[in-house]
């Protein structure tokens, strides 16, 4: 096996580790908040939404500091920040303190900013031509968490006597420390110093790129529609008398589909290209939006977040495969690190809109707040491919 399949095959197992984390705070979190407060469950999906402004506010410290001291030790840096916020949360359980594990919660998303990486590092060490695939056998490795996350969650959820939810939080610790270990077989150098010296061209030039504003939409819009539609789902499902199994159900299997198609995606877009790819996401949540207008039985929950599911592997994986056609090797740092800032702030909004949307008018206003995300996704994608390709008909 050569380096390159390696590095990729070791990632693609801390992506799983990572992800069997948040499989597990996705299902919890939420619920979590809606347990500690009073009659006013406004707050319910605050954590959540630390989750996600904790991994907005650390993306661009963790690109830079990599670039300072590398992957692997960037990584672990991570991984102890998830281990602390993981501490933090399963201590404020004890004490119902509902800010205390916002706070932990916060921590743990800044370990998912360092962990939001991995399929980048794998981009760095992959070929031309083995780039989409890399980011997708890395991304492939959400499958194991998809089932792991949320089994570990219904297995652990009351197993400390009158402390609920403790035990998916010292599970959280437990996997965190696997990843930990795991790192030690990633063989990536560390930037030498003329690496570190270059800088490459003002990050403004750069984002005014039409192939970075539609790389950075992608990944945006489908990020943001995903947790604005994941982040209420347990809360509705409680809404319309379904069970905790029921909504740990629906989250692992959109985790699944988040993930599965992982295997692929890098194929499809070889073949297909990666426009078409993004733009059969953005159909994907299309279908879902329709689906989740249809009905609030489980079966309609979990065919709306599987196809969610979909549309962000396809978004997702897109682009980020069309942002690395924005940047040089000088300039990876500064944009990898700029695109998720940009990505999770606007994903924190979403995942706080959510829980307001949900708590004032409903899940069907949730559902409706997606719908012009995607149409500026989809317009924005087909406008990109037509501008393609009158330059490359120009061109010839």
């Amino acid at each position: 096996m050569n380096t390159a399949k390696k590095n990729v095959g070791v990632l693609a197992v801390c992506q799983a580790l990572l992800n069997s984390n948040n499989s597990m705070l996705a299902v919890t979190a939420a619920l979590v908040g809606y347990s500690m407060l009073g009659s006013d469950k406004t707050l319910a999906t605050v954590p959540v939404s630390a989750m996600v402004i904790g991994t907005a506010i650390a993306t661009m410290p963790a690109a830079l500091l990599m670039r300072r001291i590398g992957r692997r030790a960037g990584f672990r840096v991570g991984i102890l920040l998830g281990i602390t916020g993981a501490s933090v949360s399963a201590f404020s359980l004890f004490s119902g303190n509902f800010w205390l594990f916002t706070f932990g919660i916060l921590l743990l998303g800044m370990n998912t900013a360092f962990g939001q990486h991995y399929r980048f590092a794998a981009a760095d060490v992959a070929t031309r031509d083995f780039k989409a695939k890399a980011i997708s056998y890395v991304l492939a490795g959400g499958v194991i968490a998809a089932w792991a996350g949320p089994e570990i969650a219904k297995w652990t959820v009351d197993i400390i006597p009158n402390v609920r939810f403790l035990g998916p939080y010292l599970a959280m610790i437990v996997v965190s420390m696997v990843a930990f270990v795991t790192l030690g077989f990633v063989d990536i150098p560390r930037p030498t110093e003329k690496e570190r010296a270059e800088v490459g061209r003002p990050f403004w030039e750069i984002a005014r790129q039409p192939v970075f504003y539609v790389a950075a939409l992608s990944a945006l819009i489908g990020f943001s529609v995903m947790v604005l539609l994941m982040t209420a789902t347990p809360i509705a499902m409680l809404h319309f008398n379904h069970e905790f199994h029921d909504a740990a159900f629906v989250i692992q299997w959109h985790a699944v589909a988040m993930f599965a198609p992982s295997f692929f995606t890098g194929t499809l877009i070889n073949r297909f290209g990666v426009l078409a790819i993004i733009l059969t996401g953005v159909g994907m949540m299309s279908a879902a939006i329709v689906t989740a207008l249809l009905g609030d039985s489980v079966p309609h929950f979990w065919v709306t977040l599987v196809l969610v599911g979909i549309g962000w592997n396809f978004m997702f994986i897109g682009g980020t495969t069309l942002l690395t056609e924005s940047y040089t090797e000088a300039e990876k740092a500064k944009v990898q690190g700029a695109n998720d800032m940009i990505v999770f702030g606007m994903v924190a909004v979403s995942s706080l809109s959510s829980g307001i949307l949900l708590q004032t008018f409903g899940w069907g206003a949730v559902v409706l707040g997606a719908i012009p995300l995607v149409a500026v996704a989809g317009v924005a994608v087909v406008v990109f491919a037509f501008l393609r390709r009158q330059r490359a008909a120009a061109a010839t």
